[in-house]
C-alpha cells in the first residue's frame, strides 16, 4: 500500500480537510506530521506557542497518538522523512503567508508537494477585477467575495483514511511540549464547541452588541481560525442556516479576513512596510519621552481609562476586544506618533490570536498607510471612544479597578475625582491631534 505524507501546519484538526479527502481519493495510507520551526516559534509569543502546543496534543489525542512531532527545518526535515516511508507525495493545505510560500517552494524542489485547500474561505489570488487585477479596497472585493462564494464542507475524520504508526519511522521523534501557562482550550472539539455556543447564545445579538467590549459578545473564533482547528467554511454553512443582519455581519467579518490574506498575498512586503509608500515619510517620535509612552502604552499606564483597560487586558488575556484594538492602535500612532510597525509587533507578541495579515493590515488601516485605509484625518478620541462603547463602564472597570467608584461614562471623562493611583493622561489628545493632522498633511500635500 502506498504511503503518503500529511504534513500538518494551520490545519490542526481532521473534520473538513480537504488534504485528507485528497489522501483517501489516492488510496495511500497516511503519516501525520508536524514539523517544530524555530523560525515561527521564534516569532511566536508564548501564548501563541502555548496554544499551538494545546492544538497539536488534541490533534494526537484524535489521531490515537500516532502524530509524527519532529523539529528542524522543514526544508530538510518533510524530504528525509518522506524518504524513509517511500511516500511519493506530501500532502499539506496550501500556504499564501510570505515564509509559507518561500518555505514550500523549497519543499517542492526535493518532494511532490501537493497542496489541497487553504485556511481561508476563498483562497488569495482568486478574487479579482475583470481585469484580472487585484482589488485594494474591501466593498468591491466583498461584493466579488459573495459572487465567487466557496465550497460546502466535506465529510473527513480520523476514519477518512489509514494511519500509519510513527513509531515504524526511524526519526528523532520530539515530545510535545507542555504549555507554560493556562489558556483557552485548543483543538478540533473546543472550536467546535465554542462555535456551536456563539450561534447559540450570543449571534442573534452580534450586530449590536460586537462593539460593547463590556459585553463580551464576540465570538473569540479567531484563535481557533488561525490554526485550523476550524475551516471557515464551516463557519459560513452554520451562517447560510441564519438569515439576519448578525449572520450577515459576522459572514462580513470572514471576508475580511481573506482580504487581508489576499493584500498580503500579492503585496508581502506590505507585512513589514507601508502599503501606501507616500507614508514611508511621515515623522514619528523618538528619544526618552518617546520611549517613556510606549512603556506607559504597554503597561496600561497612559491615563486614558479604555486605553489603559484593554491594554491590560491583553496583557492578562493574551487577547482584546476588536473595538479596543482599534482605539489603542490609534492612540499608539495618532496620539504618541509612534510608527505602526511597532505597535503592530507588540501585538503580534502578546496575542494569542496573533495573525500577521489580519493584524499587520489592520494596524495599518488605522495609521491611514495600508488599503481600505481609515481616512488620515481620523482620529480617535478616546474619551469619547470609551463613552459611546463603554456607556456604563463595565469594561474599564474590569480591567481598571483603581476606577470602579467611578460610575458610568464619568469613568472616561475623569474631569472631577480622578484617583490617587490612576496616572494623568500623558498627553493633550486636542493638541497630539492637530499635531497628527498637521504631520498627515506634510505627506499628503501634492
Amino acid at each position: 500500500m502506498d504511503t503518503a505524507l500529511v504534513w500538518f501546519r494551520r490545519d490542526l484538526r481532521l473534520g473538513d480537510l480537504p488534504t485528507l479527502h485528497t489522501v483517501a481519493e489516492s488510496g495511500a495510507r497516511a503519516l501525520g506530521l508536524f514539523v517544530l520551526d524555530d523560525r515561527l516559534l521564534t516569532a511566536s509569543g508564548g501564548a501563541r506557542r502555548d496554544f499551538l502546543f494545546r492544538s497539536l496534543a488534541a490533534l494526537d489525542d484524535q489521531l490515537d497518538g500516532r502524530l509524527l512531532v519532529v523539529k528542524g527545518d522543514p526544508v530538510d526535515v518533510v524530504p528525509r522523512i518522506a524518504e524513509k516511508v517511500s511516500a511519493e507525495e506530501v500532502h499539506v493545505s496550501a500556504d499564501y503567508g510570505p515564509y509559507g510560500r518561500e518555505r514550500d517552494a523549497a519543499v517542492a524542489e526535493h518532494v511532490d508537494l501537493v497542496a489541497t485547500g487553504s485556511p481561508y474561505a476563498v483562497a488569495p489570488g482568486r478574487v479579482t477585477k475583470t481585469d484580472g487585477e487585484p482589488y485594494r479596497v474591501f466593498t468591491p472585493y466583498f461584493r466579488q467575495w459573495l459572487e465567487h462564494g466557496w465550497r460546502a464542507p466535506i465529510d473527513t475524520g480520523p476514519a477518512t483514511v489509514e494511519w500509519m504508526d510513527p513509531g515504524d519511522v526511524k526519526t528523532r521523534r520530539v515530545t510535545i511540549p507542555e504549555p507554560e501557562s493556562d489558556g483557552c482550550p485548543a483543538g478540533e472539539a473546543a472550536a467546535l464547541q465554542r462555535w456551536a455556543e456563539f450561534c447559540e447564545d450570543d449571534l442573534a445579538g452580534y450586530e449590536d452588541a460586537r462593539d460593547r467590549p463590556g459585553l463580551d459578545a464576540t465570538s473569540r473564533m479567531s484563535v481557533y481560525l488561525k490554526y485550523g482547528n476550524i475551516h471557515p467554511r464551516t463557519m459560513l454553512r452554520d451562517l447560510a442556516r441564519r438569515r439576519s443582519k448578525s449572520a450577515e455581519q459576522y459572514r462580513r467579518q470572514l471576508a475580511w479576513r481573506d482580504f487581508y490574506a489576499d493584500i498580503l498575498f500579492q503585496r508581502p512586503d506590505s507585512a513589514r512596510e507601508n502599503y501606501d509608500r507616500r507614508f514611508d515619510h511621515i515623522r514619528y517620535d523618538s528619544g526618552p519621552d518617546a520611549e517613556e509612552a510606549y512603556t506607559a502604552w504597554c503597561e496600561g499606564r497612559t491615563g486614558f481609562p479604555i486605553v489603559d483597560a484593554g491594554m491590560r487586558q491583553l496583557k492578562a488575556e493574551a487577547w482584546m476586544h476588536n473595538r479596543v484594538r482599534m482605539i489603542v492602535a490609534s492612540f499608539f500612532v495618532k496620539d504618541l506618533h509612534l510608527p505602526w510597525w511597532r505597535g503592530a509587533r507588540y501585538f503580534m507578541n502578546q496575542l494569542v490570536d496573533g495573525d500577521l495579515a489580519n493584524n499587520q493590515h489592520g494596524w495599518q488601516w488605522t495609521a491611514g498607510s495600508g488599503t481600505d485605509a481609515s481616512p488620515y484625518f481620523r482620529v480617535f478620541n478616546p474619551t469619547t471612544q470609551g463613552e459611546k462603547f463603554d456607556p456604563d463602564g463595565e469594561y474599564v472597570h474590569r480591567w481598571v479597578p483603581e476606577l470602579r467608584g467611578i460610575s458610568g461614562k464619568a469613568v472616561h471623562a475623569l474631569k472631577d475625582g480622578r484617583p490617587d493611583d490612576y496616572p494623568p493622561p500623558i498627553v493633550d489628545h486636542a493638541h497630539e491631534r492637530q499635531e497628527a493632522l498637521a504631520r498627515y498633511g506634510e505627506i499628503k500635500a501634492p
